[in-house]
């Protein structure tokens, strides 16, 4: 038992040590506690590594089409295994042998993956399977350590595991994939919705919006056929919120500029609005409006995301220091007070032009106080355009969701806990 006790307290002592945290030691010492491994926690070449002040690199490759807060999580696990993230962005061409069309080209999801605050570099046109010249280039020419991934099955066209050599060259890291969400999950909500426009555009709107909001889906669990999407099944937490969180406020003489918006289906158009609202000022506050007055004010199908998907996926992008989770639609004094902001923002391409108003224009506060100012914005891009692309190919992307429900269905049923995260 002594034994047990002075490991338990070496183990300790090291996470303490490399790591710098007395949090991460309690946690490193409850898990052993429990009967866990601290190699568990940080493998044993991690701490020989890190203790030698020599930086260990991970890398993570994924198409990154419709890019949402699962993808960013994963992003964030495997940051955690390492102290540099290298990403490969896998090429369109490769996506439509693979997969099927992506909904957004290349130079798009490289914006999203850049904008990541846990991603140090980005490789564009990554294969889509990990080759042996690919895998030896990454050791080679990028000083990659591992080879990262989540726990559900990648699987090529002709039944054999992508990431098959990586784990034969004892190279590889599995991390646990994010529950409720994927791109598939996406586009079927996508599909969902303009079926149910189509079948009767007055009927029940708003039971789409529901349903996104409050995770109800009929499609896996009545068996149901076409798209199959699993529609929102998201459990927030207040500890992913946390983990997303910067984990600190403006300083007293920081200049705050605040922008607003649902941001949903969080896109390139979004991430570079937010880097020019970042640039004006210290600290950036983005708020984000609830799924009622999203609905509200843009249709009864929208939001697609529901909001505390929508907050992760804003919370993820390194341009943003911190955001109000249900922001109201007008901004008062009394919020410009409260959060002590100096500017309040609104780019040029957005859903709608409410600044415009004379009547129920929800800035005419920071109007009136000259601490309103319109930006141009980089990108032609909005959510309405996102929807856009899959209506305009709606039985590519419908094809693409049957061939991909399959193994979405078949990795649920199987599942089973992964520990970390």
């Amino acid at each position: 038992m002594d034994s047990e006790c002075g490991s338990q307290r070496w183990a300790k002592l090291v996470a303490t040590c490399l790591i710098g945290g007395v949090a991460v030691a309690v946690a490193v010492g409850v898990y052993l506690a429990a009967g866990g491994n601290v190699l568990s926690v940080m493998p044993l070449e991690l701490l020989r590594r890190r203790k030698k002040n020599k930086k260990i690199r991970v890398y993570m490759d994924g198409c990154f089409d419709m890019m949402h807060y699962g993808h960013c999580n994963a992003l964030r696990q495997a940051r955690a295994l390492g102290d540099q993230l290298v990403v490969g962005v896998v090429s369109d061409a490769e996506i439509i042998a693979n997969k099927g069309p992506p909904v957004t080209p290349l130079h798009e999801r490289m914006i999203m993956v850049n904008a990541v605050k846990w991603v140090d570099e980005v490789i564009p046109d990554a294969p889509y399977a990990i080759t042996e010249d690919f895998m030896h280039k990454l050791f080679d020419e990028y000083n990659i350590d591992y080879i990262i991934h989540g726990d559900d099955p990648c699987v090529l066209p002709d039944g054999t595991d992508a990431y098959e050599l990586a784990k034969k060259a004892g190279r590889y890291k599995q991390i646990k994939r994010t529950e409720g969400v994927s791109s598939t999950d996406i586009v079927g909500r996508m599909l969902l919705c303009t079926r149910d426009r189509s079948v009767s555009d007055n009927h029940n709107r708003s039971s789409l919006q529901r349903q996104f909001s409050h995770g109800h889906s009929h499609k896996f669990e009545d068996g149901g056929s076409g798209s199959a999407t699993r529609v929102s099944h998201f459990l927030p937490t207040s500890r992913r919120i946390v983990q997303f969180s910067n984990g600190k406020g403006p300083g007293p003489d920081a200049r705050i500029v605040y922008i607003d918006g649902a941001f949903d289906l969080f896109h390139a158009g979004h991430v570079e609005i937010l880097r020019v609202a970042r640039e004006l000022g210290d600290f950036l506050l983005v708020g984000i409006h609830n799924d009622q007055t999203v609905s509200a004010k843009r249709g009864a199908h929208r939001p697609i995301m529901n909001l505390h998907e929508r907050s992760l996926s804003v919370l993820a992008c390194r341009y943003v220091d911190e955001v109000i989770i249900g922001a109201p639609w007008e901004i008062s004094r009394d919020t410009i007070t409260t959060f002590n902001i100096s500017l309040v923002v609104h780019g040029t391409i957005a859903e709608n032009n409410d600044f415009q108003k004379e009547n129920g224009n929800p800035y005419s506060i920071p109007m009136s106080m000259g601490i309103f100012k319109v930006l141009e914005s980089p990108l032609d891009i909005t959510t309405t355009t996102i929807i856009k692309r899959i209506v305009s190919n709606n039985e590519a992307y419908q094809k693409r969701n049957e061939k991909k429900a399959a193994t979405e269905k078949k990795y649920y049923e199987e599942k089973t806990f992964v520990s970390g995260d």
